[in-house]
């Protein structure tokens, strides 16, 4: 997969890693760029900074009839949709008090929208035999996030389907991928640490946290290659070896960490 003269459509574009992709896509040559969030202004402030490829929709990631609104308009307005980008997320920075509320509300974001994206985007890519998924999961989603019990718990399962994806649907032509990057600066990571929640203080003793255009770079890199996992922080390889090798031994260092930051 490669951006020149394809449509692409982004959710959680208005910020973050999404608006950096969007920008990215279209250095790239894409023929469109869908700017989808719940954050109209937002959206639309992003679109225009991209240039006349680009369109902003708001939409709300959690209703579904929303999703499908969105696809079926993108066919309409552009013939196609050649790469959806799941991007949309939430974080809680809660353990097992997180209210139901906020647990539901992480299901949602970080587990249905991609379930509805991919039964509202699955048909049209499946019917041209080509077409390409990529899910921000997280390394959460690979390891854990100290002192967030939903995101982890909702990272894991967003790895879980898109794994599922890939398997079931690559030999009909649709190509899945998993974003998991570990600290990246965005509003999220820096109100955690605004905040001093300990989340945010483990993810940036981890490792280089990095400029959202790194991990656009390295989408860009994971595209071209077609890998499954598209990893921003190469050693999050390392440590999810380092997890399936020896789990207590893992669990040991990750609870050492904990007690010199949060002691």
């Amino acid at each position: 997969m490669n951006l020149t003269d394809r449509v692409a459509v982004i959710t959680g574009g208005a910020g973050g890693i999404g608006a950096a992709l969007a920008r990215r896509f279209a250095v790239e040559g894409a023929a469109a760029v869908v700017v989808a969030d719940l954050d109209a202004a937002g959206a639309r402030a992003v679109a225009e900074d991209v240039g006349a490829v680009a369109h902003a929709v708001q939409l709300d990631v959690t209703a579904e009839e929303q999703v499908r609104a969105l696809v079926a308009d993108t066919e309409r307005r552009y013939g196609r949709i050649d790469l959806f980008c799941a991007n949309a997320g939430v974080a809680t920075e809660a353990g097992l008090d997180a209210a139901d509320a906020d647990w539901e509300r992480a299901w949602r974001v970080n587990v249905l929208a991609h379930v509805h994206s991919t039964r509202a985007v699955l048909p049209g890519m499946l019917a041209r035999g080509q077409g390409y998924l990529l899910h921000t999961c997280s390394a959460a989603g690979l390891l854990t996030a100290v002192g967030d019990a939903p995101y982890t718990a909702t990272k894991h399962a967003a790895v879980g389907l898109a794994e599922w994806l890939a398997i079931t649907y690559r030999d009909q032509g649709v190509r899945v991928s998993a974003l998991c990057p570990q600290g990246v600066d965005t509003p999220m990571l820096a109100e955690g640490l605004a905040a001093g929640h300990l989340g945010a203080r483990v993810i940036a003793a981890s490792g280089a946290v990095l400029h959202p255009d790194r991990v656009a770079d390295a989408v860009i890199a994971g595209l071209a290659e077609e890998r499954f996992l598209i990893l921003p922080h190469p050693e999050v390889a390392n440590y999810a070896r380092r997890r399936a090798e020896d789990p207590d031994g893992w669990q040991a260092g990750l609870r050492k960490l904990i007690r010199r930051l949060h002691p």
